[in-house]
């Protein structure tokens, strides 16, 4: 069996400043994907249940596959030269890769999985938030991801479509009002939860069913559910076997373990 390639680009401990910035297509890389190895790449958080959907097709075929993920800038170029997969974290971060991964179009782009947002809180619940209505209270800190039109990250716009779901002006103010740090990406809002003593990071349940030792996860009440997709795109040129892995990352033995992280169909 050919050994996994796993490439950990800092996905929590990235510098906020300058976490998921925006990079640019560079017309002077030749992408050239065929080279035995089923490369895919994407942004950090939905890298380890990835991973382990590749693992058990790893043992189950023999094939190879390399899962880069992090921060856009340190794989970008890397991508532009041999990927034979994105993903994207969101329908609107993956519309922001196509702007540079030329060698993908918009036609190939597959959703395949759901998640929901939530509410992470310090382990145990020190402040016992319950909901949307607790991020209100006085003296909350809260954390959110935003791109902030530089950056691309799934968790862009997301607080605000938390805060408006109701139609309610008040609740987006308020919310605003305890916003302690928009960060351009997950890594750099876990960082920034811990850095600055916060109470809550509107984020995806993968970050805590990954460090449930810091965080733990509090869901939002049906009627403030937002909801971003997993999505994949096939390089025209791909290795032959990536696609045979993208039929299998979609069968139930799959599905079983990407559920452990909050990924559903």
């Amino acid at each position: 069996m050919k050994l996994i390639s796993y490439v950990a680009l800092n996905m929590a401990m990235v510098t906020p400043a300058f976490a998921q910035d925006t990079v640019m297509f560079d017309p002077d890389i030749v992408h050239e994907a065929k080279d035995g190895v089923v490369r895919l790449y994407g942004a950090g958080g939905p890298h380890t249940a990835l991973q382990k959907v590749a693992d058990l097709w790893q043992e189950q075929t023999g094939g190879a596959v390399a899962i880069t993920f992090g921060p856009e800038p340190k794989w970008s170029q890397q991508a532009q030269a041999d990927a034979d997969i994105i993903w994207g974290t969101s329908e609107q971060s993956m519309t922001a890769f196509l702007e540079t991964y030329k060698s993908f179009s918009s036609d190939q782009v597959m959703p395949i999985y759901l998640r929901p947002a939530i509410i992470a809180v310090k382990a145990g619940n020190p402040k016992s938030i319950t909901g949307f209505d607790d991020l209100l209270a006085e003296g909350i800190k809260v954390v959110v991801t935003e791109g902030a039109g530089v950056g691309n990250t799934s968790g862009t716009g997301v607080w605000e479509d938390v805060a408006g779901r109701t139609g309610s002006l008040s609740d987006v103010v308020g919310l605003r009002k305890n916003i302690v740090a928009f960060e351009h990406g997950s890594g750099a809002g876990f960082k920034a939860f811990t850095d600055l003593d916060a109470d809550a990071w509107i984020t995806w349940p993968d970050w805590t069913s990954r460090n449930p030792e810091k965080i733990e996860a509090v869901a939002f009440s049906p009627d403030r559910a937002i909801w971003r997709d997993l999505n994949v795109a096939l390089a025209p040129d791909a290795d032959p076997e990536a696609q045979a892995f993208l039929n299998f990352l979609v069968t139930d033995e799959a599905q079983s373990l990407m559920k452990t992280e909050g990924w559903t169909r």
